[in-house]
C-alpha cells in the first residue's frame, strides 16, 4: 500500500489539481481484506474481475486454504458479502507477537547490558546457513537496517496487500519492531551476526500496527512463503487457543507436508500447564520454548538480617554494578542527605520514575531504588534524551515496606551481591501438553532471554519464546547447509535427538511438557550418529479400565558402521507395564522402526496427566525419550478462545466463536454487571457442540442492552461435570 501511495502521488502530480485530490482521497479509502471461499478460488477470481471490476484481486490462495485477497473501497467491498461462494471474511484480531521487552533501543552493540546474549554465540559451527531461504512471518522487517540489508531478498505485506513488508512506522499506527528483531536473530550480517548470517531472509508482514493480525493474514503469509520457495518458516506469534485443529495449526501441518520446515514460538504464558497456544499446537510444527542461559544477576543484601532483595533494573538504566556497601535512605526526606547513598522512593502517580531518579542523581545519589505501590513486579522505564547516569532499579512493595520500616529504626546499610544462575527454563515459557490429542509441546528449547538483535533505529534486548524460535530456524539453516542431502525430517530429527535435557536446581529432569527434548545443540545435530524420528511419545487419553497402546519409533544409523542399542526397561510401577526390545542393532545407514508398547490399568493409577522418560543407550551415548498419557481426565481448560465481533460490512449481525476441548452437551454465556457483579441476563446458550471450534451468528436484536459486562462462560460436559471461566464482553450501542 505504501509504495502504491507514493507512485500515485508522483503520477497525479503531472495532472490537474482536482484530479490529484480526488485520486488521493479515493486511495485513502481503500481497504484490504482476505476472504475464504468455497470451490475453486481461480474461478471466483475471474468472476469478481468481470462482475466487480472496481475490486482488485491481489492474490489467490489454494495450497494452505482457499481464499482471495481483495482491495477496494468499503462500499464496494460490502457488496462481496452477498456472493454465495464466500465462506468467511475474517477481521478478528487474534494473533500477536510473543515478546517481553527488557531494554530500550541502543545504537552500538557495546551499549548492551551485562547479561545480554548475542545470537552468534549460539553458532559453534563453521557453517553460516549459506543458500538457505528463511521466511519470517511477523510484523515485517526494517530492510534498510545496515545489519539486515545484505540478507533481505524479498517479501510481501499481507496487511496492506503489497510487496513492501516494512515494519509499521509511527505514521501508520502503533509502531512495531518485532519482525526485525526475529530476522536479526536468524541472519543479521553486519556489526551484529545472526545464528546463520549468510541465510537469505524473506519477510512477510502478517501482523500490523501494534503487532496483531488475523488468522487469515497469518495463513495467507504462510502460503505466500510456500510459493516463494522458502526452506524454513519462522512464526514467532500465537494466540491462547490450545487445540491442534485451529485453522493456523492445520495450515502449519499442510506447509510441512509441502516440504517446509516450520518453527513456532511456544508462547509466553508460563509457568502454568496447558498454556501453549495455536499454531505451536500443530502436530508437525517444531514448537520452541525458551531457556535462560547462565546469568550474573545483582540483588541487595543485608547481612545481620540475612535479607535478600531482588532488583528489577529499569529500562534505560545504567547496569547495576555497585561494588561496595552503601547506606540506604529515604529519598523524599528533606532532612536527609542522599549524596553517596542509595535513595529509596515509593512509586506514586505524581512524579514519574525519571524525575525521581534525575533529582537524586543531581544531588549526588549513588543509586535509586523505587518500590511498587501495589502487588507484583514493577517494570519501570527512565528513558530520556538527557539520561540518568546512576543505576535505577525497582523492588516489590513488600521489600520496599520492609526497608522503610528498618529506616524508621535507624541507619541501614546494603551491599550488592550477585546470583550466578545456571542454564534453566524461563518461567514465562508456555507449557504443554496440547488438548484433544495430548501432544507434548514444546518440542525443544533455545535461548530466549536478554537476546540482542536488530530493530528499527539500532538494537534492543528482548525476551520471549519469540526470540527462542528464530535461534532454531537459524540452526535448521546451519544443519541444512552442512548436510544438504538430509530431508527436513532428518534435520529436525537430529536437532531433537541431540538436544540437551534440562534439569531442575535439585538435579531432577524437568518435566517433558516444560522442555520437550531439551535445548538444541546445532553442532551435535550436524554430527548426529543416530537420528530418532518423532521421539516425543504421546500415548493420548486412557478411557477404559485397561488399555494397551503402541507407538512405533523410527531410528536411523547415519554412520558407516553397525550400531547396537538397548533400552533401560523402566522399573515396575503399579498400573503401568512397558514392552519394548531390550536391545537391537542397526546396520550402517539403516533405518528401523521399533514398537514401544504401554499397558495401563486405569483403576490403579490416579486420574490426570502422567509423564516421564524412557532411556535408550548407544555405547557411550544416552538418549532420553519423553512420554505422556492422560488417565481418564485432566485439569486442562475445557473451553477457551471466546471471541465476539461485528460481522464485516454489517451493522446488525455479530459473529462469535468458542473452542471446546472435551465432549460437551451445552455451553452457556451469562452476563453480569461489571460493578455490582449481579446477574443481568443469559446472553447465549448453545447445545449443538463438537470438540474444536464452534461458531455462530447473532442479530443486533438478540444482544440486549449495550455496555461492558463480565461474561461467565460455562461448559457442561458429557460426563456430567461442568467448568466455567470469566471474560469481558463489550456490546456497542
Amino acid at each position: 500500500m505504501r509504495r502504491i501511495l507514493s507512485l500515485l502521488t508522483i503520477i497525479t502530480a503531472l495532472i490537474v489539481v482536482p484530479l490529484q485530490s480526488e485520486a488521493l482521497e479515493r486511495q485513502k479509502d481503500i481497504q484490504s481484506v482476505i476472504i475464504e471461499v468455497e470451490g475453486n478460488p481461480r474461478d471466483h477470481k475471474a468472476y469478481i474481475e468481470i462482475y466487480h471490476p472496481f475490486i482488485d484481486v491481489i492474490a489467490t490462495y489454494e495450497q494452505l486454504f482457499n481464499g482471495l485477497a481483495l482491495q477496494g473501497t468499503p462500499d464496494r467491498l460490502a457488496k462481496m458479502e452477498s456472493l454465495d461462494f464466500i465462506k468467511a471474511i475474517h477481521t478478528v484480531q487474534t494473533y500477536e507477537t510473543t515478546v517481553l521487552t527488557t531494554s530500550l533501543t541502543f545504537n552500538k552493540l557495546s551499549e548492551r547490558g551485562p547479561n545480554a546474549i548475542l545470537p552468534s554465540d549460539f553458532n559453534t559451527t563453521n557453517y553460516t546457513g549459506e543458500g538457505v531461504k528463511v521466511g519470517v512471518i511477523d510484523t515485517g522487517i526494517d530492510y534498510n537496517h545496515p545489519d539486515l540489508i545484505k540478507n533481505y531478498k524479498a517479501g510481501f505485506d499481507l496487511v496492506d496487500l503489497d510487496d513492501d513488508p516494512m515494519e509499521t512506522g509511527r505514521e501508520d499506527g502503533i509502531p512495531t519492531i518485532h519482525g526485525s528483531h526475529v530476522a536479526g536473530i536468524i541472519a543479521a550480517n553486519g556489526d551484529l551476526q545472526g545464528v546463520a548470517p549468510d541465510a537469505d531472509i524473506y519477510a512477510y508482514r502478517a501482523l500490523g500496527p501494534g503487532g496483531s493480525g488475523t488468522s487469515v493474514q497469518v495463513i495467507a503469509a504462510m502460503e505466500q512463503a510456500v510459493k516463494d520457495g522458502v526452506d524454513v518458516m519462522n512464526l514467532s506469534l500465537g494466540n491462547s487457543v490450545n487445540g491442534p485443529d485451529y485453522p493456523t495449526s492445520v495450515a502449519v501441518d499442510r506447509a510441512v507436508d509441502l516440504g517446509v520446515a516450520v518453527v513456532i514460538a511456544n508462547g509466553n504464558n508460563g509457568p502454568n500447564n496447558w498454556t501453549v497456544g495455536s499454531p505451536a499446537t500443530a502436530t508437525k510444527a517444531l514448537s520452541v520454548g525458551a531457556s535462560t542461559p547462565p546469568q550474573h544477576i545483582p540483588y541487595l543484601y543485608e547481612a545481620t538480617t540475612d535479607k535478600s532483595i531482588p532488583l528489577q533494573v529499569m529500562l534505560g538504566s545504567k547496569p547495576w554494578n555497585l561494588a561496595k556497601t552503601y547506606p540506604i535512605v529515604k529519598g523524599d526526606d528533606p532532612q536527609t542527605s542522599i549524596a553517596g547513598k542509595i535513595a529509596l522512593y515509593k512509586r506514586d502517580e505524581r512524579i514519574p520514575f525519571y524525575e525521581k531518579a534525575k533529582r537524586a542523581e543531581e544531588v549526588g545519589a549513588a543509586a535509586v531504588v523505587i518500590y511498587n505501590n501495589e502487588e507484583g513486579i514493577l517494570q519501570g522505564m527512565i528513558d530520556h534524551p538527557n539520561p540518568v547516569t546512576i543505576p535505577v532499579a525497582a523492588i516489590t512493595k513488600q521489600d520496599g515496606e520492609w526497608l522503610y520500616q528498618q529506616l524508621e529504626e535507624g541507619a541501614f546499610y546494603l551491599e550488592t551481591a550477585y546470583i550466578e544462575t545456571e542454564n534453566t527454563i524461563a518461567d514465562f515459557s508456555s507449557r504443554g501438553p496440547v488438548t484433544v490429542n495430548w501432544d507434548i509441546k514444546p518440542d525443544v528449547l533455545a535461548p530466549g532471554t536478554s537476546i540482542v538483535s536488530t530493530v528499527p533505529g539500532g538494537y534492543q534486548e528482548l525476551q520471549g519464546t519469540s526470540m527462542a524460535a528464530p535461534h532454531v530456524a537459524g540452526a535448521i539453516a546451519l544443519v541444512k547447509e552442512a548436510q544438504p542431502e538430509w530431508t527436513n525430517e532428518q534435520i529436525i530429527g537430529s536437532l531433537k535427538t541431540t538436544a540437551l535435557r534440562m534439569r531442575t536446581a535439585e538435579g531432577y529432569p524437568d518435566q517433558p511438557i516444560v522442555q520437550g527434548m531439551g535445548e538444541i545443540q546445532p553442532g551435535r545435530a550436524i554430527e548426529a550418529e543416530t537420528i530418532i524420528y518423532d521421539p516425543l511419545l504421546a500415548f493420548g487419553k486412557i478411557n477404559n479400565n485397561m488399555e494397551t497402546k503402541t507407538i512405533e519409533v523410527t531410528l536411523e544409523n547415519t554412520t558407516d558402521e553397525a550400531q547396537r542399542y538397548s533400552f533401560d526397561i523402566p522399573k515396575k510401577q503399579k498400573g503401568i507395564q512397558w514392552k519394548m526390545p531390550q536391545s537391537f542393532t542397526l546396520n550402517k545407514k539403516e533405518r528401523k522402526t521399533i514398537p514401544i508398547e504401554i499397558s495401563i490399568t486405569a483403576g490403579q493409577l490416579s486420574e490426570g496427566m502422567h509423564q516421564g522418560w524412557l532411556t535408550l543407550n548407544q555405547y557411550d551415548q544416552t538418549y532420553h525419550l519423553p512420554y505422556l498419557f492422560v488417565n481418564k481426565t485432566a485439569d486442562n481448560p475445557k473451553v477457551m478462545g471466546f471471541e465476539f465481533t461485528l460481522k464485516p460490512f454489517s451493522d446488525e449481525n455479530y459473529l462469535y466463536q468458542i473452542y471446546i476441548t472435551d465432549p460437551a452437551r451445552r455451553v452457556e454465556i451469562a452476563l453480569y454487571d461489571q460493578d455490582t457483579l449481579l446477574f443481568d441476563r443469559l446472553f447465549l446458550e448453545k447445545d449443538d457442540l463438537h470438540v474444536g471450534m464452534n461458531e455462530g451468528q447473532l442479530d443486533q436484536s438478540e444482544l440486549g442492552k449495550p455496555g461492558e459486562y463480565t461474561a461467565l462462560i460455562t461448559v457442561y460436559l458429557e460426563d456430567g461435570t461442568y467448568e466455567s471461566y470469566e471474560s469481558v464482553l463489550y456490546i456497542e450501542p
